[in-house]
């Protein structure tokens, strides 16, 4: 299994900031046995996201993971670019990662707009931009993520 993680901040794609949710999600995905072929960052906005998950998606067969953009502050718009380039959408993946991503208790994941879906043989989920809730999301999904790419792949498992 295949990976690439994108990171959609203004302020690590300005070097103003550090990327610990996308070095955390390169970490935990090889850890569960993905090689990750690709990391990339770049600023918030429905265009920047749209841009780099067609490059990421043209051709790959694998999972995406982007981290940020995905809240209600006026540049978060990672769900309006994934949009842009998803042929399919997967709303149950989706709610899955707003399930658990109750921010230390306080509920905070049903404040998230991501989605999830697919391009091609590509799954495409939006996660959380702070690193604990990329990390939760990444865990909601990971058991399913498997059969999902060998369904996309042309597989029928069942």
């Amino acid at each position: 299994m295949r990976a690439k993680v994108l990171t959609v901040s203004d302020g690590v794609a300005a070097g103003e900031r550090d990327d610990r949710s996308g070095r955390a999600l390169v970490e935990r995905l090889a850890q569960a046995g993905f090689e990750v072929v690709g990391h990339a960052v770049v600023p918030d906005g429905a265009e920047a996201v749209a841009a780099a998950l067609r490059e990421l998606t043209d051709g790959f067969a694998g999972l995406v993971v982007t981290t940020g953009g995905t809240g209600f502050g006026p540049r978060d718009l990672t769900p309006e670019g994934t949009r842009a380039v998803l042929e399919r959408e997967a709303p149950g993946l989706a709610e899955a990662i707003r399930r658990v991503g109750d921010g230390g208790g306080r509920g905070f994941g049903m404040l998230s707009r991501g989605v999830a879906g697919t391009r091609g043989a590509a799954l495409v989920c939006n996660l959380p931009g702070s690193t604990g809730g990329a990390i939760e999301g990444l865990e909601a999904i990971l058991s399913v993520v498997p059969h999902a790419l060998e369904l996309l792949a042309g597989g029928r498992p069942h």
